[in-house]
């Protein structure tokens, strides 16, 4: 990240407090760019599914949102802010307006791997597995050495029943970023789909000694233990 210099001081006081205006605001939308991230790197693509937003939760999210539409309609052109605008939809569950973004961002940037990664995030929870599946096989040509495209493809074979090429997908994740909990997760779904219920039971397991906090996995042994008694 470049180095902020540090402000001069001047004696003309209403230009010092434009100045310490126009830092903040740079400040703000540095913080909220890297709250994003942050809830991408750290969420994963279960935080669709998986996170409880609270009240104060879904505030921030309001608010950037406002702050990428205001990024959109000042840079139209500019294909990262019609993403991370997509990317925020989706969270609030605004598929449709998520999807448009987001091919607007594609059109601009035939070669964004971010737009095709995310329009396929969100054609999987509108459970338009196909579509998905193109989008996930884009990022993946794109940007063969991110386990996160693979990752996708291996989540959307599992929900076409494609178990073979889900396994596969995820095997090339997983040779990317050992030891993700997103990954060993999915193959224990894929696992527990196939009626392999022991091997899916471990692979949870495993996931948990990971990240002993790690919801859905602790879910999955959870519901499993259920259906045992």
């Amino acid at each position: 990240m470049e180095a902020k210099k540090i402000p001069v001081i001047e004696t003309d006081e209403p230009s010092r407090i434009n100045r310490k205006k126009d830092y903040f605001t740079k400040l703000q939308a540095t913080m909220m760019i890297i709250g994003t991230l942050l809830i991408s790197l750290i969420g994963g693509y279960f935080i669709c599914d998986k996170f409880v937003w609270t009240d104060k939760n879904q505030s921030r999210l309001d608010e950037q949102i406002a702050y990428y539409e205001d990024m959109v309609s000042k840079e139209s052109n500019n294909p990262e802010n019609r993403i991370n605008l997509g990317y925020s939809y989706h969270l609030k569950g605004r598929n449709d307006e998520a999807v448009k973004q987001l091919q607007i961002a594609i059109d601009l940037d035939k070669k964004n791997v971010g737009g095709y990664f995310n329009l396929g995030l969100v054609y999987n929870d509108q459970k338009r597995y196909d579509d998905a599946l193109k989008q996930s096989k884009k990022a993946v040509e794109l940007a063969p050495k991110d386990y996160k495209g693979h990752l996708l493809e291996g989540m959307i074979y599992r929900k076409l029943k494609m178990y073979k090429d889900s396994l596969a997908s995820l095997e090339k994740a997983n040779k990317l970023m050992p030891a993700n909990t997103d990954i060993i997760f999915e193959m224990g779904k894929v696992a527990e789909d196939q009626g392999k219920v022991k091997d899916a039971e471990e692979l949870y397991k495993k996931a948990l000694s990971y990240d002993p906090l790690y919801k859905p996995a602790s879910e999955a042994l959870t519901k499993i233990a259920s259906k045992d008694h």
